[in-house]
């Protein structure tokens, strides 16, 4: 489920302070619902480390919550996130890393670097503090662990989902420019029945006369 946000918080993320002020704000507005299971969101970012968008990837129990890795880089795929973060909620309010959340860390680094989308770290949060496992030593030490490189069958599987996934994004893309392209040629058919000059429907529309003319090269 994507997050909406507000345009002052697609920030650039600087470090980890920066991060938990939006998603403090998230925590407690999902809390209202509920506020006793574990949430897992993903943060995505373009190289600049500029927010793209926050993804929340699953909703568990009051202890844990399943997150499968691909799920977690669907969307930083679809959307062209180079980084990302990991960020989850621990409702009884502890802020030491479970051995599950090491591993899935662990897990999530690895698919990472098959698809080149670097996880830059995970918070653990409540509503009014944040653990980071960059902060806390973790990610270097987990970036060294072994244990879920996967096998050669494995990164072939995993590189055949992204451009399964890459494959989709584009259609829809196409399909979406599409519609728009229909959108747009009703309205310039609509406007030049009202016998409004080319150049006015240009400026309503805020496309050029170009292609104005070249919607009307289309149809005819």
């Amino acid at each position: 489920m994507n997050i909406k946000l507000t345009d002052k918080e697609k920030i650039k993320v600087n470090d980890p302070d920066d991060l938990f002020a939006i998603m403090q704000r998230i925590l407690l507005r999902d809390n209202k619902i509920d506020q006793d299971k574990e949430h897992f969101w993903i943060v995505g970012m373009n190289q600049a480390g500029l927010i793209l968008y926050i993804e929340l990837v699953s909703l568990g129990g009051t202890k844990s919550t399943i997150v499968e890795p691909m799920k977690v880089f669907r969307v930083a795929v679809m959307k062209n996130a180079t980084r990302v973060i990991a960020v989850h909620n621990h409702p009884a309010g502890s802020m030491t890393p479970s051995t599950q959340d090491k591993e899935i860390t662990d897990r999530l680094i690895q698919v990472g670097k098959i698809l080149d989308i670097q996880l830059d770290d995970h918070l653990i949060i409540s509503p009014k503090t944040y653990a980071s496992f960059k902060a806390l030593g973790l990610m270097d030490e987990l970036a060294k662990s072994l244990k879920y490189v996967p096998t050669y069958q494995v990164v072939e599987q995993i590189r055949k989902e992204e451009k399964a996934i890459a494959k989709e994004a584009l259609n829809a893309e196409k399909e979406h420019r599409k519609k728009i392209e229909l959108q747009l040629a009703s309205a310039v058919d609509f406007l030049l029945n009202k016998d409004i000059p080319t150049e006015q429907i240009a400026e309503i529309l805020g496309i050029s006369i170009k292609e104005i003319e070249e919607i009307l090269k289309k149809k005819s």
